[in-house]
Formats: structure tokens, sequence, C-alpha cells
């Protein structure tokens, strides 16, 4: 008679000195972005107001609410929780929130600056500024996205997410701050927030679901040599299987 393995399960495996670094680094990741967006909230929204743009007032706001998500990702890796598959579950749905919160805003206003023809004022903060998301923001995107494969988070892994999403709306921003500037064309800012309106709430629908990491747990040293960036996915990101139990006859 054949026996199947139990389906494998989405909880973080038992600590270990791997897991535990993996752990330290996400933190340590967490507490750079959010430095690093509180900065961007604060610079966007004062430049966002001397120079009338709701673009730049936008993106502050964008900045803080990912800010949040930092936060929500640093609690998640501390203390008892850093195994805890409730932790992550609460975390998940946390961060995917941020993305629900920010595509309407972001959808509203771009419409109400097309529809009110709105013509900011030249601003090359604001410029400097989308120009420094541009560098910054993958790194840590990237980063945390490959981190969360390795520990087989969804919650971490909508936060890189997150970042990358910074990354678009600074792109969006330098296009329609430059456009402006150079060219007078205020409207194209607001027509790729529309855009971007539409990733944030694929992103959100995927980090609810905790789509975007398929790997199975198992022991996490073995986990960040192996999952998903090691080797074919049929090996060890299969799930339900476990090739340790082969096959029974």
């Amino acid at each position: 008679m054949s026996t199947h393995p139990a389906p494998a399960t989405r909880a973080l495996v038992p600590s270990s000195t791997a897991s535990r670094q993996l752990a330290r680094r996400a933190r340590q990741l967490s507490w750079l972005s959010l430095a690093l967006l509180s900065a961007e909230g604060i610079i966007g929204i004062t430049a966002g107001i001397a120079a009338s743009s709701i673009a730049l007032i936008g993106f502050g706001l964008d900045s803080v609410i990912e800010g949040l998500a930092s936060g929500i990702i640093i609690w998640r890796f501390t203390g008892a929780r850093m195994f805890s598959q409730v932790a992550e579950e609460r975390a998940q749905k946390l961060v995917a929130i941020q993305f629900f919160i920010l595509a309407p805003y972001v959808a509203v206003e771009s419409i109400r600056s097309l529809i009110g023809a709105e013509h900011p004022d030249v601003s090359y903060l604001g410029i400097g500024l989308a120009i420094a998301s541009l560098v910054t923001m993958p790194i840590l995107g990237v980063a945390k996205q490959r981190i969360a494969r390795q520990l087989n988070s969804p919650a971490l892994l909508g936060e890189g997410r997150q970042n990358m999403l910074c990354t678009y709306l600074a792109a969006a921003l330098l296009v329609g701050l430059l456009g402006n500037a150079l060219f007078g064309a205020w409207w194209l800012d607001p027509v790729v927030g529309l855009y971007i309106a539409g990733v944030a709430l694929k992103e959100g629908l995927d980090a609810w679901r905790g789509e975007g990491c398929d790997c199975v747990a198992m022991p996490i040293a073995a986990a960040a040599n192996a999952c998903c960036d090691g080797p074919p996915p049929e090996e060890v990101c299969e799930p339900g299987h476990d090739r340790s139990l082969g096959n029974d006859d």
C-alpha cells in the first residue's frame, strides 16, 4: 500500500544558527529602510507642500506607509516571534494592508490631478529625492526578497516588494518632475501614478495570500543554500515532497 507524506506547511522551521543570522539580517535591513523612508517622508511632504506638488506629497506619504511596514517586520523578527507562524501570518496581513492603503490613495490623487489639470512648481529637491530613492530602494528590495525566500517568509517578501514599488513610484515621480520642469508635461506623473496604483493592488493581494515564496519548510541551514536560489525546484522546493521519505510501495 502506498503512503504519502503530509502536505508541507509554510511555518518557519525551528531555530538554528543560520536562521537566527538571517532573521538578524532581516531586522537590520528593515531598520535601515525605516531610517531612509522616514527621511524620504519628511523631505517629500515638505518639498511637495512648497511646490504644491500632489505627486511629491503622495510620494512622501507613501514613504511613511512603507516605513510602517518596516516596523512590522522588525516586530516580526524580534524575540520569540522569530520562529512563530502566528506572528508570520499577522505580519503578512499587516504588510498587505499597507498596499491596500497605498493603492487607492495613489489612484485617487492621480485622478484628481488629471481632472484638475494641476500644474506643480519645479522642485529640484524633489528631483534629487527621486534619484536617491531610485538608487537605494532596489538594493534593499532585492536583499529582503532574497532573505525572505531563505526564511520562507511571505511577510518579509511583501516588504521587499514594497521597496521595489517605492522604486517604481520614484521613477514615476522623476518622470513627472522632469517632464514638468523641461517640457511642461504636468500630466505624466498622474498617468504613471494610475499604473503604480494597479501594481500596488496586485502586490497587496499576493502578500495577503502569501504568494511568491513557494518553498517548503525545511531546516533553515539547508534552506539558506538550497531553497529557491539553489538546485532545481523539483529537488528542494516542491510542496508536499520530502526526499528523505522516499517512495513506499
